[in-house]
């Protein structure tokens, strides 16, 4: 979703579509922009003292806010997508519902099971600021667990296709590649770049005595 989105409020007529229908005709001159109505509920607004004692904290958490949706997007992007835009097109959606985003903006359904229009503006911001504490800390674990499966997969990778003096041996070597029951003789294992294999060849007989070829 690379588009812009502005949210805007706008001096009231007699009903809510009257404004709407006055923004479209004002801004559809010139093709200015595409509009949607953003419903939102009559909230219990309060006090004008009660809001300018809200207006901070809203502020505060308005940027908590910002900062967790872009630890999300540090880890869901960058991390886990690899900055790969076509693959994120593909898995971004909103709520548990899967919703795409641009209709999730466009078409946009205020929750009233979640934050009750009954409750007060102070107690909304509540709950909304508590919700981002939550994804954070759900956040925060999961991507520790992510990153604790990313560095074992890359160590077992490792392992298989590093060199041999780190790799797991266990597919390489057979039982019948070692002398077993003997009481003179011990197999050794050397590692020896193919470049040298020749060299190693012409020259291991004589490393030591008593080596059998």
């Amino acid at each position: 979703m690379s588009d812009e989105y502005w949210i805007i409020s706008v001096p009231g007529k007699s009903t809510p579509r009257q404004s709407y229908d006055e923004v479209c005709k004002v801004t559809g001159r010139d093709q200015l922009s595409q509009n949607y109505i953003f419903n939102i509920p009559d909230l219990k607004v309060g006090t004008l003292d009660s809001l300018v004692a809200i207006s901070d904290d809203l502020a505060r958490i308005d940027i908590y806010i910002e900062g967790v949706t872009k630890k999300l997007t540090q880890f869901f992007f960058h991390d886990v997508l690899d900055n790969d835009r076509n693959r994120l097109a593909e898995n971004l959606v909103v709520g548990l519902n899967g919703v795409d985003p641009m209709r999730y903006v466009t078409d946009f359904q205020w929750d009233h099971a979640k934050y009750p229009t009954k409750q007060s503006l102070r107690n909304l911001s509540e709950i909304i600021s508590k919700g981002a504490t939550h994804i954070e800390s759900e956040l925060k674990l999961r991507s520790q667990a992510y990153n604790n499966v990313k560095q074992n997969l890359e160590s077992l990778e490792k392992k298989q296709t590093g060199s041999l003096l780190t790799r797991n041996l266990n597919d390489v070597l057979k039982k019948e590649h070692f002398v077993l029951g003997s009481e003179y003789l011990k197999t050794l294992l050397v590692c020896v770049p193919k470049s040298l294999i020749s060299d190693w060849y012409a020259k291991y007989e004589s490393l030591c005595n008593m080596i059998v070829p």
